[in-house]
């Protein structure tokens, strides 16, 4: 066997979990400091979940015709099959759905919004569930973007007029029965014996929101001690949120640990990753609440069903390397720049293109405050998820989607024909890995907040990257390359300090997933390293480069037949020391990687039509008809020495 072969059979041993014959790693690497599972292992295992998932109790799925319950939703993420809409004339589910793989973790994150509203209305018992109100909820439309029937006020109206104010004794007991439902499910799913098979969180969505752009966040909390959820209604921007998790979680002495990962910036019409600092005089005042929001939200979802949120083609403000890639998975297709948009009067379903809509460019925008103001609030690591309304944690396989939000997309009519949310060009969402020492919610959550994540498009690669200064051009042929990467260097998630006699080399491995018998995954294409930096004129830089794998055009797929041809690799692995290094700008770096194209959940779909059913989106070009599913590791900050 090969030197290389041997170190790639050793590494799938570490990742896989079978045991290390490996010491301890230094304390550069953090450690858990107790270990409850049995497959504990000091080189971390990659362990895969969805942190962004809804049911029934969520108000925009429950009036989607959506039933299922949080137990539902782990129940699903195990493995189990599970019943979805349509509904028929019985109120019975219709379509059966399964996942061929458990998921290790997952996080049911019904909306906080709404959520009395739910249990009081939807209960035939309560004594308000006749009152006007509750009829006006139950007419409204499933999705607050279409146009409300005149006779309907605003769903703000509606809240207040059921809930009252946020003090309101019914609504409040009925918000506390709901979040009662959620922490038990969780409770009841965590597996904390020492096989350690699934790990559940305790979460909740805030969806806030200024009139138009999406600024939400899934509320994160490390263990069993959480306080009611915050809601947008009483708390309507992330600065409100950040202060009552602050307040009634990390300072109330009750054990509680929690971080927000803020979603769908591709949404956010310029909003999401805008330096912002209400109240502050000073540049320290300024400083103390960039430090909250690091803090606070250490990871971004890249990806989710509504689309891609690393980047987009010609965003004003960006130079270097093009990127073509970052035309990948666009909800709005081709979106004009925010700056020529009437924001004021812009609906929550208009796009935009700004640096500051885009986890890549917050990078670089971060890095350029910190320069300002000696704190970086965008310290963020990537994962992705699925934003499922369905309950169907995981379920990210472009063969045979059924939708993600109920009745909105629960037929192929529904998916492939025009509709207000873009149904066509949602996609099945993606995946978070994690690297953790155990499949435990202490060992989960110290690497999210570490960092020490990836986000794929649904596939289950397994990605390694670190960043050092003294890493060996061999590094790859050797068998202990993983322990060498953690006492070399910093993991994804971690932080360099340069100076002028180092520059920084970085060690990017990846296997191809390996799907199941009957669904085998892609082989891959290619790894990037990805820096991204502000310069000195404001601008933001960036170079993309080629660093493992094969041409861009090497591989196709043949859309009439979804068959591949080309070449392609089950493993790639790099060590690239960057060769335009300044070691006086600081810089973030992070790796891609790409699969071979495959035919798209929406190719597939047409594909299985008979040609005379095919709607017209199956021909028009509207659509790809390919898609290259990739990962996104954390970045790796590397800072001026002396900063």
């Amino acid at each position: 066997m090969s030197t290389r072969l041997l170190a790639l059979a050793s590494w799938i041993l570490l990742s896989c979990g079978t045991g290390s014959v490996f010491p301890e790693l230094p304390d550069a690497a953090e450690k858990t400091t107790q270990r409850t599972c049995s497959s504990y292992s000091p080189t971390r295992n990659v362990f895969w979940g969805d942190l962004h998932v809804h049911t029934g109790l969520s108000r925009d799925a429950y009036r989607s015709d959506v039933r299922t319950t949080p137990d539902d939703a782990y129940r699903f993420a195990r493995g189990e099959s599970l019943r979805i809409p349509p509904m028929d004339t019985q109120g019975r589910m219709t379509q059966e759905v399964w996942i061929d793989r458990p998921l290790d973790f997952t996080a049911v994150t019904d909306h906080a919004e709404g959520m009395g509203v739910m249990a009081i209305c939807a209960d035939p018992d309560h004594p308000d569930a006749d009152s006007e109100w509750c009829n006006y909820f139950r007419q409204m439309p499933a999705h607050q973007g279409y146009p409300h029937p005149e006779h309907l006020p605003p769903v703000a109206e509606i809240f207040a007029g059921i809930c009252g104010g946020e003090e309101h004794p019914l609504c409040n007991a009925a918000r506390a029965s709901t979040w009662d439902i959620i922490r038990q499910a969780a409770a009841r799913w965590n597996d904390t014996s020492k096989e350690c098979r699934f790990t559940t969180f305790v979460a909740y969505e805030w969806s806030g929101a200024r009139g138009g752009p999406l600024l939400h966040r899934n509320v994160i909390f490390r263990n069993a001690e959480v306080p009611l959820p915050v809601s947008s209604q009483w708390d309507p921007t992330p600065h409100h949120l950040w202060r009552k998790l602050e307040r009634e979680c990390l300072q109330a002495g009750t054990g509680c640990d929690v971080l927000a990962i803020p979603h769908n910036s591709n949404t956010s019409q310029s909003a999401m990753f805008v330096p912002e600092y209400p109240g502050a005089t000073t540049l320290e005042e300024e400083a103390r609440q960039a430090a909250r929001r690091r803090d606070l939200e250490p990871l971004v979802e890249v990806m989710q069903h509504k689309g891609d949120s690393e980047c987009d083609v010609g965003v004003r403000g960006v130079f270097g390397t093009p990127d073509e890639l970052c035309g990948f998975e666009k909800l709005f297709g081709d979106a004009p720049q925010c700056d020529d948009l009437d924001l004021a009067t812009a609906t929550q379903f208009q796009h935009c293109k700004a640096p500051s809509s885009y986890a890549r460019t917050a990078l670089a925008i971060g890095l350029a405050e910190e320069a300002r103001i000696g704190v970086n609030p965008f310290e963020l690591g990537f994962i992705a998820a699925t934003d499922t309304h369905n309950a169907t944690s995981g379920a990210v396989a472009e063969s045979g989607w059924k939708g993600a939000v109920g009745d909105r997309d629960d037929s192929w009519q529904k998916r492939l024909g025009p509709s207000l949310m873009l149904s066509a060009s949602n996609n099945p969402g993606g995946l978070a890995a994690v690297w953790a020492e155990e499949n435990s919610r202490d060992s989960l959550f110290q690497a999210m907040r570490r960092r020490e994540v990836y986000g794929t498009s649904g596939p289950r690669m397994t990605v390694r990257f670190f960043g050092g200064f003294d890493y060996a051009e061999d590094l790859c042929d050797q068998p202990d390359l993983i322990q060498r990467g953690y006492a070399g260097g910093v993991p994804m998630g971690g932080e360099l300090v340069a100076s002028k006699s180092n520059v920084p080399t970085f060690l990017v491995t990846a296997l191809r997933d390996p799907g199941t018998p009957e669904s085998p995954g892609a082989p891959l294409q290619r790894i990037q390293i990805v820096k991204v930096w502000p310069d000195v004129e404001g601008d933001i830089q960036q170079r993309v480069i080629d660093v493992a794998g094969h041409p861009a055009d090497a591989a196709q797929v043949d859309p009439a037949t979804c068959e591949p041809t080309g070449p392609g690799s089950d493993q790639l692995c790099s060590v690239w020391r960057d060769p335009e290094f300044d070691s006086a700008q600081p810089v973030a770096y992070y790796a891609r990687v790409i699969e071979n194209p495959t035919c798209r959940w929406s190719q597939l779909e047409c594909l299985g039509l008979p040609e005379a059913e095919r709607p017209p989106a199956c021909t028009s070009g509207e659509l790809e008809v390919a898609i290259q599913e990739r990962a996104w590791t954390s970045p790796i900050w590397v800072a001026p020495s002396g900063s």
